[in-house]
Order: structure tokens, then C-alpha cells, then sequence
């Protein structure tokens, strides 16, 4: 019995490790690839194909598949770099670059790490664009730098089958001592334009301010204009009123010299006057009154003949009273008259340095009734 378990034993391990051979081939005679990379494989340690993904069979023991590669769009940010500017300026640039593997074999083959060698290249085409630059430039010429670095990173890398889509300047710090510069300069900048705006603002308020002014002058004026045209026309039609009232009344001398005696003591009146002229038709105004109350006085109080009436003995002092006031009134302006002739004649010598040729000669005063 014991001969015939040592023949069993050694058949069931046989078998058991044809199996396990079996699953082992099996096992690596299949190969999966997941979506977006790619496999490289070598056969005898030889470039044999590129696995795409999905199920791809190998030949056991003799097809050695390499790491996966990834063949998406990579995004890579890398440290920031000293560069020295056209105006010997150290600034601190950190850049990003957006890469994508397009041939696995090349990637592999062609340089043994393609992610340290961007950077590298990256660095020194940075340090090369930005050197011809001065500070402003690099600072305001982003774009540009960009443009010229894709350029060179995608003509470098095409032979290790990396295409270059994008490289962007994350940041541009320049040294600290230049940054206070620049932040005292734009300070400055925007004090000048806050005193230009509010200088613009105090002239547009003055220029308003005045066109107001001037407005409400021309305004006033009109106002006045007005206001002296209807006070003139209001004016005209009095005198005009009064003008045809006078000639439709048929107006005497005796009225008009009553109207002398009463316009005397206005003009009299005015603290501004200090030499007031009689005008020489007073003295004939005064006669006239006179005259008008001589008479008067014969006609009432004479009777036929020349015989007093009863009544005569009594409004004979009146009248008489009357004419003597007359008299007197008409002596008293040619007084004034005379000296008022003397005081003109007497300023105009002053004035003149020499005494005058002649003097208007008093008006004679008038006759008494």
C-alpha cells in the first residue's frame, strides 16, 4: 500500500504544478491597459510595440511590458527661478507648463526623464527671453514671454514625443527694495490723478458758478431793462395826460404862477441843494397875481362913479392886504433871483482863475399896485 501512495503523491504534485504553470502563462500572456496610457513592450530586450489600452496578449517569459505611460495633459508648476534683467535686475519667476506625451516610445527611449529635462529647458529659455527685457517690460509683456517660450519648449521636445500646448508666468516678484519703489510711484501716480481730478471738478464749479452768475445778471438786466421801459412809458403817458388836460382846460397864467409858488419849496426842500436858481418868469408870475387880485378888487367893491358901495369899507384892507403880499412875494424872488445870478457868477470866476467880464444885471423888481 505504501508502494502504491508514493507513485499517487508524486502524480497529483506533477499535475498540481502543470496548473500552476498553466495559470502563471495564462497570467501573463495577458495584458490589460487602462484608458489614457500606453504600455511599451520589449521582447528579448527590444523595442517590440506599444500597448494601446484595452486587452492585449503577450508572449510569456519573452515580452517584458515597461511602466505605463501617461498620455494625458499633464500640468506642471515648477519652483520659482532667479533671472537677471536687461536692467541688471534679479526678479523671482515661477512658470507652468502644460505638456502632453504623444509617443510613448519616444518618451522612453528618446531621454531618460522628460519631466526634469521641461524643466530644465524651461528655465533656461525663461532666463534667455526675459535677459532682453528690462523690468517694465517683463512685467507688462507677459503674453509675449509666453508666446516665445511654447514656441521653443514645443520645437525642443517634439523629438521626445512631448507636445508643449501652453507655458504661463505664474508670478514676477522683484526684489523688495524695487517693490517699495514701484508702490511709492503708483502712490504717487494716483495722488496726481486724484489732485488733477480734483482740480477739474473745482474749475468745472467755478466755470458753473459763473455762468450762473452771469445768467442771473443778464437775467437782472433784462429785468431792469424792463422794468425802466414800463416806468418810461408810464412816465410818457402822464406827462402826455397832463399835457392834454392842460390844453383841453385852457389854462391861464394866473394857474401857472400858482403852481410856481407851490414847486419853490419842494425844490427848496432837497438836502442836495445848495444853490437853487428863480426862474425870471416868476417876477412875471407874481405881477400877474397881482394884478389879477388889483383887479379883482374894483370891479366888487366900486361902485358906479366911483362911489364906495356899503361893503367897499370893509374888503378894502383885504385886497389891499393881498396886493402888498403879492409885492412883497415878488420882491423877495427878484432878491433871490439876483444872488442866486451873483453865487453862479462868482463859482464860474473861481473856476475860470480870472473875474469874469460881466455879471447878468439884477432883473429890475417889480412895480408895486
Amino acid at each position: 500500500m505504501n508502494d502504491s501512495f508514493i507513485p499517487t503523491a508524486i502524480g497529483w504534485l506533477l499535475a498540481l504544478a502543470v496548473f500552476i504553470f498553466v495559470i502563471v502563462v495564462i497570467v501573463r500572456s495577458i495584458r490589460i491597459i487602462p484608458q489614457a496610457t500606453a504600455g511599451v513592450v520589449e521582447r528579448l530586450g527590444r523595442y517590440h510595440k506599444t500597448l494601446e489600452p484595452g486587452l492585449n496578449l503577450l508572449v510569456p517569459f519573452i515580452d517584458r511590458v515597461r511602466p505605463l505611460i501617461d498620455m494625458r495633459e499633464q500640468v506642471v508648476s515648477f519652483p520659482p527661478q532667479p533671472v537677471i534683467t536687461e536692467d541688471n535686475l534679479v526678479v523671482s519667476i515661477d512658470t507652468v507648463v502644460y505638456f502632453q506625451v504623444t509617443d510613448a516610445r519616444a518618451a522612453t527611449y528618446e531621454i531618460r526623464n522628460y519631466l526634469g529635462a521641461v524643466e530644465q529647458l524651461t528655465t533656461t529659455t525663461l532666463r534667455n527671453v526675459v535677459g532682453g527685457l528690462n523690468l517694465e517690460e517683463a512685467l507688462t509683456s507677459r503674453d509675449e514671454i509666453n508666446g516665445q517660450l511654447r514656441i521653443v519648449l514645443d520645437e525642443a521636445t517634439g523629438k521626445w514625443g512631448i507636445r508643449v500646448s501652453r507655458v504661463e508666468l505664474k508670478a514676477i516678484d522683484p526684489p523688495l527694495s524695487i517693490q517699495d519703489s514701484m508702490e511709492k510711484q503708483m502712490r504717487a501716480e494716483r495722488d496726481r490723478r486724484a489732485v488733477i481730478l480734483t482740480a477739474e471738478g473745482t474749475k468745472q464749479s467755478a466755470i458753473l458758478t459763473a455762468e450762473g452768475a452771469r445768467q442771473a445778471e443778464i437775467l437782472r438786466a433784462e429785468g431792469d431793462k424792463q422794468a425802466a421801459v414800463l416806468r418810461a412809458q408810464g412816465e410818457a403817458e402822464a406827462i402826455e395826460t397832463v399835457f392834454n388836460a392842460i390844453h383841453v382846460g385852457g389854462v391861464d397864467d394866473k394857474l401857472l404862477a400858482y403852481q410856481y409858488l407851490q414847486t419853490l419849496p419842494k425844490v427848496a426842500d432837497s438836502p442836495s441843494s445848495k444853490l437853487w436858481i428863480i426862474p425870471s418868469e416868476l417876477t412875471e408870475a407874481l405881477k400877474g397875481i397881482g394884478g389879477a387880485f388889483a383887479g379883482r378888487g374894483g370891479p366888487d367893491f366900486a361902485g358906479p362913479g366911483g362911489a364906495s358901495t356899503p361893503g367897499a369899507s370893509g374888503a378894502a384892507p383885504v385886497a389891499r392886504r393881498a396886493r402888498d403880499s403879492a409885492a412883497a412875494a415878488a420882491a423877495s424872488a427878484a432878491s433871490a433871483e439876483a444872488e442866486a445870478a451873483a453865487i453862479a457868477a462868482a463859482g464860474m470866476a473861481e473856476d475860470s482863475g480870472s473875474t469874469p467880464a460881466a455879471q447878468h444885471p439884477a432883473p429890475p423888481s417889480p412895480e408895486t399896485t
